[in-house]
């Protein structure tokens, strides 16, 4: 019925056996208070019958003259014994018969030594406190079915929430995606439920990436196929002189490079998936953005632009596939050094903030349209070539890496966006 790792399992097993042992002492306690309180009634009975004796010289003091149905089971005797205190000793007798005695060693004449002996039948007692005893056990059996059964609603009480968040999963698929309302969950899986929340967005953008990407890969390998089609079929219509067919080649040449440009990012994306495999490794990311602001420095002189950097702290840690976080830095970089005119500067910094690290880039270009989803594959915003996968991208690698990834305008009155990757993590001294 249950796993070896069933959570339900040990709950019950230890619910069952807590509360078995709570109803085990509780029952004991009781049984041994009661027989506790029945002998020192019946003590104190034979304490006072000797004391008369010893006082009154009868064993009915003038309160118990109308008693003397209490005497029956009683009898007394003088005893002599060596001891010479005041010692009162009780101990019981169990005799052939199967009956019990209580006795009463109680002190009457210390110059003679002589001891009254006290004893009484219990035999009646002792099968009332059997019958209480067996009665506890009866109702410790009964209590103990109880508890089972109790565990096991209860139990299965606490894994509702978890089987209907499972049977909600179960009944879930890509056309059908709703996310869970936390509002009807209890407290404590109120956590889980906004978990799964966030997850299930993930898969929602996902879906809506790959059909997107589906449909403008072909989509865009449709577009130059058709010029291709085209410009032959106008060429071979007539004879054409050797200039007209060197232009149609060539014509078919660019967008056969256009087509290579598509494949090659569609290529990328699996790539990216097989970096997702890759096992993270602790690096030092301000290295990391060191080493990108030589490489695009160099690039960015070349087209007569700016770049400037620069990054706080001076060392940051971090656990992560080194080959997604190039892949974000090198688009941010890249679509910077695109869209920003000549003689115009494109910054580059990262600081801390309450979360980690915040790394941007921020350009002086033409700016973007925010109502526009620009991480969706193959959309373009400018007049820039480019496939438009670029963003879509660096999105995902941001997902697989857990950090967040933005595209805003600027803030500061100057034209141009700001690409700015948030990434949680933990800050490191640097050893001399």
């Amino acid at each position: 019925m249950f796993s070896k790792r069933s959570i339900r399992r040990r709950f019950l097993f230890q619910l069952i056996v807590a509360s078995a042992a709570l109803v085990i002492l509780f029952s004991s306690f009781l049984y041994l208070f009661i027989k506790q309180s029945i002998y020192d009634e019946k003590q104190a009975e034979l304490i006072g019958y000797a004391e008369n004796i010893s006082s009154y010289k009868s064993l009915l003091s003038a309160a118990q003259q109308n008693s003397t149905d209490t005497l029956m089971g009683l009898s007394v005797e003088l005893i002599n014994l060596k001891q010479n205190d005041e010692h009162i000793e009780f101990y019981e007798t169990e005799h052939k018969d199967k009956s019990v005695t209580l006795t009463l060693i109680y002190p009457f004449d210390f110059e003679h030594s002589s001891y009254l002996k006290v004893s009484r039948d219990i035999t009646p007692t002792k099968r009332l406190l059997r019958k209480i005893m067996n009665s506890i056990y009866l109702i410790n059996a009964v209590g103990f079915v109880v508890i089972i059964l109790y565990a096991i609603a209860f139990s299965k009480m606490l894994i509702a929430p978890i089987s209907a968040l499972s049977r909600r999963l179960a009944n879930m698929n890509e056309h059908l995606i709703r996310p869970i309302k936390v509002e009807q969950l209890p407290d404590e899986f109120e956590p889980l439920g906004e978990t799964l929340n966030r997850l299930i967005g993930r898969i929602q953008n996902f879906v809506k990436y790959q059909k997107e990407l589906f449909i403008g890969a072909a989509h865009e390998l449709k577009t130059p196929l058709a010029v291709i089609k085209l410009k032959n079929q106008v060429t071979l219509i007539k004879k054409r002189t050797p200039e007209e067919y060197i232009e149609a080649i060539r014509i078919t040449n660019q967008s056969v490079d256009e087509m290579n440009r598509i494949v090659a990012d569609i290529l990328n994306i699996g790539r990216q998936e097989g970096a997702q495999l890759e096992i993270p490794v602790q690096v030092d990311i301000i290295q990391i953005l060191k080493k990108w602001e030589g490489d695009f420095k160099l690039l960015a002189n070349s087209e007569n632009k700016t770049l400037i950097a620069h990054f706080k702290p001076d060392a940051f840690s971090a656990l992560l596939q080194v080959t997604l976080l190039n892949q974000i830095l090198q688009n941010f970089l890249q679509n910077a050094l695109k869209f920003t005119p000549e003689g115009k500067t494109i910054q580059f910094q990262s600081y801390l903030n309450s979360v980690g690290i915040v790394i941007e880039v921020i350009d002086e270009g033409c700016g973007i349209d925010e109502s526009v989803d620009l991480f969706a594959p193959f959309k373009r915003q400018g007049n820039k070539s480019g496939v438009g996968l670029g963003l879509f991208l660096a999105k995902s690698a941001a997902e697989a890496i857990g950090a967040t990834i933005t595209l805003t305008n600027r803030e500061d009155g100057i034209d141009g966006s700001c690409a700015r990757l948030v990434l949680p993590s933990k800050l490191c001294c640097v050893l001399p």
